[in-house]
């Protein structure tokens, strides 16, 4: 059992190696945190960002080129959403509506972000803003 799983994660590994050209030490990272997970690769912004479905969840983890560990973000429903946010995009951004929600983990802390009118809006953990960047 464990020479199978060994040998399909080597087969995903050199799979996803030979998609984009993708580092091996992004490969080796991203395998061991997500082992025997199915991905898609992009690069995007100098990192790697690997796409996949854990547990049900649709999620991503970018590496930089050495294989560090840059963020992870898995899709939250957007009744997830504190209300402290929800009513912080209803003040500031009337009638617009929220695309998509995410809950990040960063190695200088977790954020909630909300995509609204092409924009990222990232709020801290108590829902409160910290700014918005350009999707």
């Amino acid at each position: 059992m464990k020479k199978l799983l060994v040998a399909a994660t080597l087969l995903i590994t050199m799979s996803c190696m030979a998609q984009k050209n993708i580092p091996a030490a992004v490969v080796a990272a991203f395998s061991k945190s997500f082992p025997g997970v199915k991905t898609s690769w992009d690069k995007e912004d100098g990192t790697y960002e690997a796409n996949f479905k854990k547990d049900g969840k649709t999620m991503s983890a970018s590496y930089d080129e050495k294989g560090t560990w840059v963020e992870t973000e898995t899709d939250i429903a957007l009744s997830d959403l504190p209300a402290t946010i929800t009513n912080y995009i209803a003040a500031n951004y009337a009638g617009a509506k929220i695309k998509e929600a995410a809950m990040l983990k960063r190695p200088a802390g977790d954020m909630y972000e909300a995509e609204v009118n092409g924009k990222d809006l990232l709020f801290d953990m108590k829902g409160k803003f910290v700014k918005a960047v350009k999707d």
